[in-house]
């Protein structure tokens, strides 16, 4: 199986370089692809769509798949997902909603969204974050405002930039922070829904 992860910006890609290999496991082959920004992935998103089947099966052989993931960034998630699936259907690719839906399989594409931003996957895992940046209090995800973190008002990686101030006074560079969060994470305790769709939907493409 190979799988190509594309994301829309590097702090993405940070955190997935290190979770990915443990997700899908030694016998799952995998390039995260990396855009600038939402809007440039969704441009090129068709085009890429469209080639894969010519080149993927010759490269990897006949199982692979496709992982879409973009931020919510409060947009209407259902309009989103629903233009994510349009994009793929529309390219000639079956996506794992429409397999779910009763569609014959096997499915290319796996769209997937992070509410709202992937910052909210490290408020799930509030260990992780003070692991990596131990002035974080240790009650912050009992806090209110923090309980769901796919629920935090005002925008999560601006609410995790007051949280880090401590220790990033000039302002929070993301792809660091995702560098230095991501090794400590764990997968299976993170209290982010969206985080822990995008985790099963990543475990349901490793072969049996």
């Amino acid at each position: 199986m190979h799988i190509e992860i594309l994301v829309e910006e590097p702090s993405a890609a940070e955190m997935l370089q290190v979770l990915a290999p443990e997700l899908l496991g030694p016998d799952v082959s995998y390039e995260i692809r990396v855009f600038q920004g939402k809007p440039d992935l969704l441009r090129q998103l068709p085009n890429r769509l469209r080639s894969y089947p010519d080149w993927l099966p010759h490269t990897y052989g006949p199982n692979w798949c496709v992982v879409v993931l973009v931020d919510e960034d409060r947009e209407d998630c259902r309009a989103l997902k629903q233009k994510l699936e349009t994009l793929a259907i529309d390219a000639g690719l079956t996506t794992r909603s429409q397999v779910r839906a009763g569609v014959p399989g096997p499915y290319r594409v796996v769209n997937r969204i992070a509410i709202e931003e992937i910052e909210a996957w490290f408020f799930g895992d509030v260990d992780a974050l003070r692991a990596a940046y131990p002035r974080v209090t240790a009650t912050l995800g009992a806090k209110a405002g923090y309980r769901d973190p796919d629920a935090i008002g005002g925008g999560t990686a601006e609410a995790l930039e007051r949280e880090l101030r401590p220790h990033y006074p000039a302002g929070m560079p993301k792809v660091e922070v995702a560098r230095t969060i991501a090794p400590h994470m764990v997968p299976d305790r993170n209290r982010s829904r969206s985080f822990q769709v995008f985790r099963d939907a990543l475990r349901d493409l490793v072969p049996p």
